[in-house]
């Protein structure tokens, strides 16, 4: 996946105006070089040749790329960052009917803007990613289900499909093999809801998009009631890297349990927001520095380290921090989607809250009545709070709204607007208070 020479002797990452140029994405930072010749001429679909046994080579069984792709330690880019080979390894290979695979490019998440990159700058590593997959797993037909707001990476994936349909790389009997996978774009309409894999499902079948009862999973009962896969655009974009050069190749980039690389959309109060692809377990400190550091040489206050639906954590515990997912989860957060949002000393968390709060509210798809109901009522509050009208009991109710909203909704939705809640007033309750107390901010320089 990654260009092992692009990085200095010390592990860090070369970047350009906050951007990694790396075999991954940014082979041209015009978006010129995009197109098949150019990812045949950086090594591309090699690894989908050498599974099928081309250029001279034994070829490789389903099982041998499920194992390489277990072997790498590879954890879902989506958010959830559950192993990529075990799941994978849940498809029924021998179920006797239609089996699908599916790319979640719906990239809703606020502060996250890595998927949409990928698709823009090198859409091949996508399908032979997704071909890999479908090859390991006997699946026949494939969809990328690309967020509706980002049309343009929409049409960009359209036209390399069109390349690497007339070159023989999807389709039937791919490469003179006996292996054949059509795959298809689909694009929504921007729904956030749409990002969680069984309300994508829906919207692909031409349905409301609301997340389904669990179980049954996606891997026995997914689009159009047959076992399906749904990984990540950028976990399919590891797979081809994975393949030729070995999993536990791949794992050595990174750290146990968190192999390889990870884009990091690092935005806020940044002085060179972008996207980073570095390994996993780099320290938050080196990715901020290559970041730009803070703006303007402000104060480090708070991060939100995966998206906004992760927990904040404040300065002194995020500096101490590896971006992988044990060494957030540990820290009290989550690494998500790799959205990490930095926040300086003028930033005003309760308003911060509100503007969450408000982003919950309003894409509620509203099946569930804990989330219906409680993602307004959190945001009223907040809302309260901020305007001078806040009650010092509003604080508590806060707290005791999102714990009833969290883990009892049929999707993660609610856990979405109710974390960032909890974690907001267990680390900056005191800026609550004094919204109580004085009917405004604690930060006087608030921009």
């Amino acid at each position: 996946m990654l260009d092992l020479s692009q990085f200095h002797a010390n592990g860090e990452a070369t970047c350009f105006h906050g951007r990694h140029i790396g075999a991954q994405i940014y082979a041209d930072l015009n978006g010129r070089n995009w197109h098949l010749a150019d990812y045949v001429a950086r090594g591309g679909y090699q690894a989908l040749r050498k599974i099928l046994g081309q250029d001279g080579g034994t070829g490789m069984t389903p099982e041998e790329v499920i194992a390489e792709v277990k072997a790498s330690g590879l954890r879902g880019r989506g958010g959830a960052g559950f192993p990529t080979g075990l799941k994978w390894s849940f498809m029924p290979r021998m179920f006797p009917g239609p089996k699908y695979l599916v790319c979640n490019s719906d990239e809703g998440e606020p502060g996250t803007c890595k998927d949409r990159d990928i698709l823009m700058f090198n859409p091949h590593i996508v399908i032979e990613g997704m071909a890999i997959a479908a090859y390991a797993m006997g699946i026949g037909v494939g969809y990328n289900y690309i967020h509706g707001e980002i049309f343009d990476a929409y049409e960009r994936f359209e036209a390399a499909l069109a390349e690497a349909r007339e070159a023989g790389y999807l389709g039937n009997n791919i490469l003179g093999s006996n292996f054949s996978f059509q795959l298809h774009a689909s694009h929504g309409f921007g729904a956030y809801i749409c990002g969680e894999e069984t309300a994508l499902l829906e919207s692909l079948e031409g349905k409301k998009g609301q997340p389904r009862f669990k179980p049954p999973f996606p891997a026995s009962f997914g689009l159009y009631g047959k076992p399906t896969t749904i990984n990540n655009t950028e976990t399919f974009a590891a797979a081809p890297w994975i393949i030729r050069n070995g999993g536990q190749s791949y794992l050595e980039v990174g750290k146990p349990n968190n192999g390889g690389t990870k884009i990091y959309s690092v935005s806020g109060d940044v002085n060179l927001p972008g996207n980073f692809e570095v390994p996993m377990g780099t320290p938050f400190p080196v990715l901020l520095e290559l970041a730009g550091g803070v703006r303007t040489g402000r104060k480090l206050k708070a991060v939100i380290p995966g998206g906004s639906s992760a927990p904040v954590l404040p300065a002194d515990i995020m500096m101490n921090c590896t971006m992988d997912y044990d060494s957030i989860a540990k820290a009290g957060s989550m690494l998500g989607s790799g959205a990490v949002i930095v926040l300086d000393d003028t930033r005003c968390m309760v308003k911060s809250l509100m503007r969450l709060s408000y982003f919950y509210t309003h894409e509620s798809c509203g099946q569930c009545t804990p989330c219906r109901e409680g993602t307004g009522w959190l945001h009223r509050l907040v809302h309260r709070i901020e305007n001078g009208q806040g009650k010092m009991e509003d604080i508590d109710l806060l707290n005791s709204v999102a714990d009833n909203i969290q883990g009892r909704t049929i999707c993660a939705l609610g856990e979405a607007a109710a974390m960032p809640v909890r974690a907001m007033i267990k680390h900056f309750r005191h800026e609550f208070i004094h919204h109580v107390e004085h009917k405004t901010c604690l930060v006087p320089a608030y921009v």
